[in-house]
Parts: structure tokens; C-alpha cells; sequence
């Protein structure tokens, strides 16, 4: 029996502006998220992605921790064990807004397409306000 207690994806490469992140991400099938979700097709879960989302913004964008609010959020594509993902965050310091969108690029008949997997927005701001 495998045991699953990863948290996080590898971390390939990103790329780092002000107020943006690009992340090329390898969502590993021993992530402890997938258990459970489901059995016989496992698939990472929304609040996953948000988590996931808010954690690398944290960490490239030093944005504030505390979850504050969800809008414009859409879930369209599953993202499958193993999968290599683009998380691209963005950050609006004025608004306190992370917006976030999940892509991948598999390779099809006609060359390479852009899979949008999830997308949405998020309010942030400090503990206490």
C-alpha cells in the first residue's frame, strides 16, 4: 500500500514578475489529496486548488494570508494524478484581489491547445481586518 502524505506539487520552474507568477507545477499521484476523491478516479479537489493557489501567491507575491472571500470562481477541467499544470496567480495590491488560473497544454492532433482546468478570484487581506 502506498503511503500518501504529500501536500504539495513539484515545483518545475516559475517565472516571477511584480504582481504576477507563471508556476509549471507536476501534481504527483501520491499527493494525500486524492484519496478519497475519488476511489476508482482520482481527481484534485477545488479546495486544493484554492489552497494551493493561495500558498504560492504567499510565497513569490508575499500576499496577506487570510481568505477573506470567493468570486468568479469556475472549475471546468479535472486536473488527473500526474498531470504538469500551469498555475498562473496575479495580484491586485489596491483591491487586496489574487486571481488564479489553472492551464495545461497536452498535445493534440493539430499541435499544442491550452486546457483552462479552473480559474477564479479571491479577496485577501491580514487577520483582523
Amino acid at each position: 500500500m502506498k503511503i500518501m502524505n504529500k501536500r504539495k506539487p513539484t515545483l518545475l520552474s516559475h517565472q516571477l514578475n511584480e504582481a504576477h507568477v507563471e508556476l509549471e507545477l507536476r501534481v504527483d499521484e501520491d499527493i494525500l489529496d486524492f484519496k478519497g476523491h475519488f476511489k476508482d478516479f482520482p481527481i484534485l479537489p477545488g479546495v486544493t486548488q484554492i489552497d494551493w493557489a493561495i500558498h504560492y501567491a504567499n510565497e513569490f507575491l508575499h500576499v496577506p494570508t487570510s481568505f477573506k472571500g470567493m468570486e468568479v470562481i469556475k472549475f471546468q477541467e479535472p486536473i488527473l494524478p500526474n498531470s504538469v499544470i500551469t498555475l498562473r496567480l496575479d495580484w491586485d495590491a489596491e483591491k487586496q484581489k489574487l486571481a488564479f488560473q489553472y492551464t495545461s497544454h497536452p498535445q493534440t492532433v493539430d499541435g499544442e491547445s491550452e486546457t483552462v482546468h479552473s480559474s477564479g478570484k479571491m479577496k485577501l487581506g491580514s487577520k483582523g481586518e
